[in-house]
């Protein structure tokens, strides 16, 4: 039997794996690095997050990224070179980690490697109905695992593609296995780059569980501070939004677009929530001349009732949940204030009640797929037609 299998056969039966799960979003802010223990698989499955750090990017390799990132024009060498070079980048900011954290590369079982996203294209947004969904993340797999000498896991969008999903959100499938709870709904809201939720039914059935984009969450804001105030990535508490007004006719005009009428699930990217649709919205609404912390806040706006108003569409109005926040958007107090006043009666809370890191949360999401990966893949979920394919996901690359 050749060594590899052999030793992804073993490690597959075993009690407990180490396994680390790497995220990085469209916001650009470094690489998520979280160290699991992983024991058991599906609805089985127990986790444990030993250690988890944020390795910042610099402006320099933020540059970079931003050359090739949601644009229809790029460099096809520099995005060839980019596969590479941002692999390379990760595989030493996870031997990085490990030695800060006393933990020997030997000692781990799997790296789960969610890959940069430069673009995302189903079917909804490139309007190309010969041609099906697909979507693209760089940092391939094969130089994080000769890099490091351990197995890793990645390129996990591909196969939901394959299967029928979009290749979005992915994060539904970790929900249901680590944050299910018997007798409670609940909601999994994700505010990154992009906002999603998944729903989790109290009846614990895999068939019931939903999960979506809403469109928005801290992109485009996040795009607006960069531009216009350099060395800025984001709005820090929402301190320029705050000191703003929510244009109404701008607001409408954000809101007027065919993606909000689209039947759920769906998904999208900063591939249509960018700065070109905010300028758009600006000359059809005329406000061009609008200040800055009025933009900010009608954008903080644009996202909160984006995100609330997919809820209580998705939902039915009913307002049985309880919600658990992550992602970069529950540090904005603003939004969290707006998307609450528009679902009245909403209690959030954040991931850390149920004892995940709310800003580990989605590297330690792809660490449980990376588990289904070598040790499960029996557990059901929802269909095709929901949006959530009931498949296991990852390419497997060794280390030799």
């Amino acid at each position: 039997m050749n060594k590899n299998i052999e030793k992804l056969y073993t490690l597959s039966g075993k009690p407990r794996r180490l396994i680390i799960g790497l995220m990085s979003g469209t916001s650009l802010d470094g690489l998520d690095v979280a160290l699991c223990v992983v024991s058991g698989a599906g609805t089985r499955m127990q986790l444990n997050l030993q250690a988890f750090r944020t390795v910042p990017y610099t402006p320099a390799f933020k540059e970079e990224i931003t050359g090739i990132f949601s644009t229809r024009l790029a460099d096809l060498e520099q995005v060839c070179i980019m596969n590479e070079w941002i692999a390379r980048q990760h595989a030493g900011m996870i031997l990085e980690c490990l030695q800060q954290w006393g933990v020997s590369p030997e000692e781990i079982d799997l790296i789960a490697s969610h890959g940069q996203t430069i673009f995302h294209a189903p079917r909804i947004l490139h309007g190309k109905t010969h041609f099906p969904n697909a979507t693209l993340q760089i940092g391939d797999g094969d130089h994080i695992a000769v890099l490091t000498g351990i197995i890793t896991v990645s390129d996990f969008r591909q196969k939901h593609i394959a299967a029928g999903g979009e290749g979005a959100p992915l994060a539904a499938y970790g929900d249901y296995l680590l944050f299910s709870q018997q007798g409670e709904n609940r909601i999994m809201l994700n505010i990154g780059g992009i906002a999603n939720f998944t729903f989790l039914p109290g009846t614990l059935e895999g068939e019931k569980v939903f999960s979506t984009d809403t469109g928005p969450g801290n992109t485009m804001m996040d795009a607006f501070i960069r531009k216009h105030y350099p060395g800025s990535y984001f709005d820090e508490d929402a301190a320029l939004a705050g000191k703003g007004s929510v244009n109404s006719r701008l607001l409408e005009k954000l809101l007027d677009h065919p993606f909000f009428e689209k039947p759920f699930p769906k998904t999208t990217g900063p591939e249509l929530f960018n700065l070109s649709y905010l300028e758009e919205a600006q000359r059809q609404s005329g406000t061009a001349e609008l200040s800055h912390a009025d933009i900010m806040a009608t954008l903080n706006m644009f996202s909160a009732v984006t995100i609330a108003d997919a809820i209580q569409k998705a939902t039915g109005q009913n307002t049985d949940f309880h919600f658990f926040v992550s992602g970069g958007g529950m540090h904005n107090p603003l939004l969290l204030k707006n998307i609450q006043n528009h679902l009245p009666g909403s209690v959030f809370r954040t991931t850390e009640d149920l004892n995940v890191h709310p800003d580990a949360k989605e590297a330690v999401l792809f660490a449980i797929l990376a588990n289904e990966t070598v040790a499960g893949g029996d557990t059901g979920f929802g269909n095709a037609t929901t949006g959530m394919p009931s498949v296991s996901m990852g390419k497997i690359s060794f280390p030799s």
